[in-house]
């Protein structure tokens, strides 16, 4: 990072007398920042003399909803202005650390993969299985994975119950909590645990990372590149970061570490919401202690698949903000730095965002088909002011998301929570709400038709208003013609997000596959009795099936049973198969077989959780696809261009073909890109970096043979072995 963008205060994270070391807003950034807020202040001043006095009402409402913007605007900018830097102390010898993970009814096989990756962390723990099911087939899954198990005979409070029924029968001075789809990071552990050397420090809350990449809450910008974004990106890559530089970043449930001795303080974990962990968080900084958030994904769960499941998670988590909020007061509570006061403050308002939407929404309706306007005049006077204001309100809240923010797809979840945040309202007046379990699982909850009524409602209501809006105004000439070409173009851009939205939702509520298949290319052979072995590629991989890309010099039908051998950086997995489909690539009588999809046929336990274990619990398909949630804003691209360097775009995506490499005396098996501007290579086993190497490749036109130079870029840690990247030069 250059000097503008970085300044630290050179001390420790978690001194006593310092806060964490920290990256400021840039000052491009900064003066873009000023600007918008004089010319806010001067738009916003000015804006109760337009009010209409036949519609005072509308007009203030109108304004309401303005204002409520530019108060969430003003929290945000103090929040992000610093972003923590966190760099992990090593972590200290001998701490008893007990691993929560609590279920209900999650599938067997989720909470199997949770508690596998959970129990082979690397530093010493005992993992207990919560189950508040009090089903036999978890019982039998912790006795055959070697953790603790613990049931009870009342469910009381839910999952807190449950959590602080296990603080009763385990010592552990920390306790790490996982949900029952989270997948820790083997080094988890080591990367938590040296923030406890402060005595002060409550608890260390990682990001909440999801794997399942076509979730209802992740977009895939552009095809042939992985430039993949969800929907709390910018929660977690910048608001917790913001939060942590006051003290204030929030406990969120899950991927964190506490410290018993807090929690016995404040009396376990709170049960007094049904967003337990935020109620928890703010009990224990009322009490003076300290909280860190650790910025690197350690762990990975399952993001709600479909609109249903996205809708219902985010109505609990309002209606537990409001009960938080009706329990402890907030802004006038005891025990709180007034910065902690704005940090929880902003997380509350977030739930009244729903009430500023609806005006938004439905505006411009009330407008074209009353004739009645929120302002007395639409003029130039009005758009001099009103235009400029909101475009700096779009380019700050860019620079201030650092690359992380997507104001347009942003606008598409506003739209499609805006109804369950007022739904959610009711949990300020409501003292008992039932917790509801979010289900990860793909494909169920129906087609979410009913979940987006409100959102084809608002579709509805602004598509229909254009029209008659228009034979109204032929009829009774009520608005001046500005006026009605603006709440037109206002109603047509509502109508053309709502439209975006469902088409999207309807793509997202049926899943033809049950578990999530990982784009991570390896190298693997593919047997048929009776032919020789063919090297390939396999890739879109789950425990269910597979695709298997190579030269196939023989006819597969469906049906057809195969033997494929999975080459990983810890063996080769040789697992039964049965072809389900073929993919056909060329035209005529160039035709030919390009892939085949085919479902494993698992012959013990042990073999699949081979596979499970190195698939789930990493980053490995973020690395080898070079995923990027970042973007530049139009700030640094503005600075790249006048320095000469060109757009900054994500470097497509390669593709793949197996190889077997040698250097000296090593060999291993290897991919190797083709066709892309760099050649790059992932081994499998690591070779001498900067010694040459031989290559067979192998791909549909036969075997090359390349010799190069293999220089080490990065290595990738999985649950198992790393593997290697490497740049090729001189072939």
């Amino acid at each position: 990072m250059s000097t503008e963008e970085t300044t630290t205060t050179g001390k420790r994270p978690g001194d006593a007398d310092s806060r964490p070391d920290s990256e400021p807003l840039p000052i491009g950034a900064k003066l873009l920042v000023i600007v918008y807020l004089v010319v806010a202040v001067l738009y916003l001043g000015w804006r109760p003399s337009t009010f209409n006095p036949q519609a005072m009402t509308f007009s203030v409402i109108v304004y309401a909803a303005e204002l409520f913007g530019f108060l969430v605007s003003l929290i945000h900018l103090f929040m992000t202005e610093r972003l923590t830097l966190r760099v992990p102390p090593p972590a200290p010898p001998g701490l008893q650390v007990d691993v929560f993970v609590p279920t209900i009814n999650e599938p067997v096989e989720m909470v199997r993969r949770t508690l596998m990756a959970a129990a082979r962390m690397d530093y010493p723990h005992v993992t207990w299985l919560l189950d508040d099911g009090n089903r036999r087939e978890m019982r039998l899954l912790a006795d055959e994975l070697g953790c603790r198990y613990l049931t009870r005979a009342k469910n009381t409070h839910a999952k807190a119950g449950n959590l602080n029924n296990a603080l009763k029968h385990s010592s552990g001075e920390l306790v790490a909590f996982f949900d029952a789809d989270h997948a820790p990071r083997r080094d988890f552990l080591l990367r938590t645990l040296g923030y406890f050397s402060d005595e002060k420090t409550a608890f260390v809350q990682t990001p909440q990372d999801f794997f399942n990449l076509d979730s209802f809450e992740h977009r895939r910008e552009k095809k042939g590149e992985w430039q993949v974004w969800m929907e709390q990106t910018f929660f977690w890559r910048v608001i917790q970061r913001g939060k942590d530089y006051w003290n204030a970043a929030f406990f969120c449930g899950s991927c964190a570490v506490m410290r018993r001795s807090a929690l016995e303080e404040i009396g376990g974990i709170a049960t007094k919401s049904v967003t337990e962990d935020l109620l928890t968080s703010l009990r224990l900084h009322k009490k003076g202690w300290r909280s860190v958030y650790h910025a690197e994904p350690l762990a990975y769960g399952i993001a709600p698949a479909n609109p249903q499941e996205y809708v219902k998670q985010r109505r609990r988590w309002g209606l537990g903000a409001m009960q938080v909020w009706r329990s402890e007061g907030v802004v006038f509570t005891r025990g709180l730095t007034l910065a902690q006061r704005i940090c929880y403050l902003s997380t509350l308002l977030t739930y009244f965002d729903g009430w500023q939407k609806l005006v938004f929404y439905a505006a411009p309706a009330v407008v074209l088909l009353s004739g009645t306007m929120p302002v007395a005049e639409l003029g130039w006077p009005f758009l001099l002011r009103f235009i400029p204001y909101y475009v700096l309100v779009f380019l700050v809240f860019e620079e201030m998301a650092r690359g992380y923010g997507r104001s347009l797809l942003i606008e598409q979840y506003n739209l499609a929570r805006f109804f369950a945040f007022l739904q959610s309202m009711a949990g300020f007046f409501r003292r008992r709400v039932r917790f509801a379990v979010t289900d990860k699982a793909a494909g169920n909850g129906g087609d979410g038709r009913a979940q987006m009524m409100p959102q084809a409602t608002m579709l509805a209501v602004n598509a229909a208003a254009i029209p008659l809006g228009i034979l109204l105004q032929m009829r009774m000439n009520w608005l001046p013609q500005g006026a009605l070409l603006a709440n037109i173009a206002w109603a047509l851009a509502n109508a053309t997000l709502a439209l975006i939205l469902l088409r999207f939702q309807r793509g997202r509520s049926h899943f033809q596959r049950r578990e999530y298949r990982f784009p991570v290319p390896l190298p693997a052979r593919l047997s048929v009795a009776g032919a020789p072995a063919i090297f390939g590629i396999i890739d879109d991989i789950s425990s269910e099936g597979f695709l298997f890309y190579g030269q196939f010099g023989q006819a597969l039908e469906p049906g057809a049973a195969v033997r494929v051998g999975i080459f990983s950086p810890a063996s080769v997995l040789d697992v039964d198969a049965t072809v389900r489909s073929l993919r056909y690539g060329g035209e005529g009588e160039e035709r030919y077989v390009k892939a085949l999809g085919a479902s494993f046929q698992w012959r013990s336990r042990e073999e699949r959780d081979r596979l499970d274990v190195f698939l789930y619990g990493s980053d490995v398909q973020w690395k080898i696809n070079r995923i990027d949630e970042r973007r530049p804003t139009l700030l640094q691209r503005l600075r790249r261009w006048l320095g000469g360097k060109g757009d900054d775009r994500p470097e497509a995506v390669p593709h793949w073909a197996p190889a077997i490499a040698h250097a000296g005396e090593v060999s291993t098996m290897a991919i190797v890109s083709i066709g892309a501007e760099e050649d790059e290579m992932i081994a499998l086993r690591s070779l001498p970096s900067g010694a040459p190497v031989n290559l067979s490749v192998y791909t549909r036109r036969g075997v090359s043979r390349l010799k190069g130079v293999a220089d080490l870029q990065e290595t990738i840690a999985t649950p198992t072995q790393s593997m290697h990247h490497y740049k090729l030069s001189n072939l």
